[in-house]
């Protein structure tokens, strides 16, 4: 049984938690396979909003397994505010949440290291979201990290101790006046640690090989966006693991030759938060309407969201780097009531006009050449088949599916789990 797989096409925030929702009653296993808890997956149905950081997003329903890949950081700490989260909504972790041993942990000194690196560059900060997500992953290529399977050892905190000497060397090096209080963020620390080794750790590239033996079907989620991506992003305003499909492959110890569907999760138009080239932002009423009616603030961080026109030359570059299959159009509702809408087909860059992301789209080499296209006015939120759709969003997703080469087989027109339009 082939492997589906989900995942974000711009910087992150495209709703990619919502549509794993929405699919996983199709599904026996969902497996996030990358990605810390700078990750923000926000789920609504029965009028509840519920935020998930590392656990996958098919939680909350009950015939699903849920499965923490090796290729994911995990924060005991966070990890332990989510769980105890979810007993409020008697949510049976214990049997459903699998986590494996090979995924590393972000110690509290990775979290004071990611704090005193950024505070260290000054105005070339790169906007890291301060979870520890970088040194955690640093220490895994530098073979430093300290993995999940290591809490089955009798000297894992002999181990911890070596590394987070190792750190605090690191932080003083940095000089960045970072305050904080180690005792106290360690105590915190091995009390989630002592949760986290309640649930149940799995050898999970085996886990997933023996399910696909066993005809399971399988959905691997993807954290971030494709932009994101350390490789093929905008460098260094990235993450610091791969976001793209080639991520799941290493992410979950699954072979390429068993990734089947691509789901390719978009926004109708493009937010990004934090630092970095932003070729398509807007900086007028326009964008900031886009923002209050897309309520355009980070999940984990709770910043303030940048706005601007649906860029398909980027757009087409994450389509052609995952292999998407399927794309899914997230907050078509939130353009309802523009007049004009404007799709950015191509870029002024070097004198020339090119239709491919190049290797450097700073501002001053880029400008965006739009398309413009009638906007619609119709309220889209209580639309329940796309057959309501106006003939304005149709020829919009028309123009989207012809320029991708790729269908949109769904549009969501709301936040709730019900405003999920399949085409």
């Amino acid at each position: 049984m082939a492997v589906n797989l989900l995942l974000g096409l711009q910087w992150g925030d495209e709703g990619k938690g919502k549509i794993v929702d929405v699919l996983t009653k199709d599904y026996d296993i969902i497996a996030r396979f990358q990605g810390g808890p700078n990750a923000g997956h926000t789920l609504e149905f029965d009028g509840i909003k519920h935020v998930l950081h590392t656990i996958p997003s098919g939680i909350f329903h009950p015939n699903a397994i849920n499965l923490v890949g090796n290729g994911v950081v995990i924060d005991p700490v966070i990890f332990k505010r989510e769980l105890e989260n979810l007993e409020k909504y008697n949510v049976d972790y214990k049997t459903k949440l699998l986590i494996s041993r090979k995924a590393h942990l972000i110690l509290p000194t990775h979290r004071i290291l990611d704090a005193a690196s950024e505070a260290s560059k000054g105005k070339a900060k790169i906007g890291s979201t301060l979870k520890g997500i970088g040194p955690t992953y640093m220490d895994k290529t530098g073979r430093n990290g300290i993995r999940v399977g290591d809490l089955e050892l009798n000297d894992w905190k002999e181990r911890y101790r070596n590394l987070a000497d190792k750190h605090e060397a690191m932080i003083d090096f940095y000089d960045a006046k970072i305050e904080y209080n180690l005792k106290e963020l360690e105590d915190e620390f091995f009390a989630a640690v002592e949760m986290l080794k309640s649930l149940t750790f799995i050898d999970s590239e085996e886990y997933l090989y023996r399910a696909q033996k066993d005809g399971k079907k399988i959905l691997a989620e993807g954290a971030q966006g494709s932009l994101l991506d350390i490789d093929f992003g905008t460098y260094p305003f990235v993450t610091s693991s791969n976001t793209t499909a080639a991520g799941a492959c290493t992410g979950l110890g699954v072979a390429p030759n068993q990734i089947k569907e691509v789901f390719g999760i978009f926004k109708a138009y493009t937010t990004r938060v934090g630092s970095g080239p932003f070729p398509t932002e807007l900086f007028d009423e326009v964008g900031e309407t886009m923002g209050r009616v897309g309520h355009e603030f980070g999940a984990t961080t709770g910043r303030r969201r940048r706005c601007g026109w649906l860029d398909l030359v980027a757009l087409k570059y994450a389509v052609q780097v995952n292999g998407v299959t399927q794309l899914m159009m997230m907050k078509g509702d939130v353009l309802s009531g523009f007049k004009k809408l404007k799709v950015c087909t191509g870029y002024e860059y070097q004198g020339q006009t090119i239709n491919h992301l190049p290797y450097n789209i700073e501002p001053e080499n880029i400008t965006p050449i739009y398309t413009e296209m009638k906007g619609w006015k119709e309220d889209l939120t209580k639309m329940t088949d796309s057959s309501q759709f106006p003939k304005e969003l149709n020829d919009y997703i028309a123009f989207l599916e012809k320029e991708l080469e790729t269908p949109i087989t769904i549009v969501s027109v709301g936040p709730d789990r019900k405003q999920t339009i399949h085409r």
